[in-house]
Parts: structure tokens; C-alpha cells; sequence
């Protein structure tokens, strides 16, 4: 008896200015060519005049090139709070700075080093 396949059903999705996004070329992707997924930055949205799907402009952020004409379906919005679960999380009581993410650790020593009432105070 062979098992049904089931498919994940993602929720459509709006993508305005400024979004974060990673992009993955499929054509490169099923091809094996380098480059195909990036992080990149929305910039323009638009209607095909003659498909009328809704397709994106990104700016890849790590070259600055322009891609145009990105299908949607090939995106994934990139949350800011995934970003910053790291910071959000750090266990600020915590004496073990070993316990921090080396990110959260930056941030703080960062933040410690310019004005330390902007962090939270210790309980």
C-alpha cells in the first residue's frame, strides 16, 4: 500500500516595500548552479499586463544587484522577529555570557560601549 503524498499549503502572502525576503532562482536551483538562493530586499511590486499574476523587483543585499519580474511563489519573508530571537531571547541574568549567542553577545557589547540605559535593567 503506497502512503498518500501531502503538500504543505502556504498562505499567500503580500510582500510590501522594504520586506526581507530570500529568493530562490528555481532554474538554478534545479539546474546546480551556485547563486540561486539570496537575501534580498523588496523594492517595486507590479502586474504582468498580459498573465496579470503580481510579481516583485528585489535588490539582492549582498551585491546590490537588481532582479526584476521575481515570482512570488519563490519568496519567503524574512520576519523580523526570527532576526532577532537571538537578542530577544538572551538570558540578560544570566552570568555565563557562554549561555548568549555570539550575536546577542555582540549587541549588548555594542549597546554597553555607547549608553547602557537603553538596556533593560536587571531584576
Amino acid at each position: 500500500m503506497t502512503q498518500p503524498q501531502t503538500q504543505a499549503v502556504r498562505p499567500k502572502v503580500t510582500y510590501t516595500k522594504g520586506d526581507l525576503v530570500l529568493f530562490r532562482d528555481v532554474e538554478k536551483f534545479w539546474l546546480g548552479k551556485p547563486g540561486h538562493t539570496f537575501v534580498g530586499r523588496v523594492e517595486r511590486t507590479w502586474r504582468h499586463a498580459d498573465t496579470g499574476k503580481v510579481l516583485y523587483d528585489l535588490v539582492e543585499l549582498s551585491g546590490n544587484r537588481h532582479h526584476a519580474g521575481i515570482d512570488p511563489d519563490y519568496m519567503r519573508l524574512l520576519p523580523p522577529a526570527d532576526a532577532m530571537h537571538d537578542i530577544d531571547t538572551a538570558p540578560l541574568t544570566e552570568p555565563d555570557t557562554g549561555a548568549m549567542t555570539p550575536a546577542a553577545v555582540a549587541w549588548l557589547c555594542q549597546h554597553l560601549g555607547q549608553d547602557s540605559s537603553a538596556l533593560p535593567a536587571r531584576h
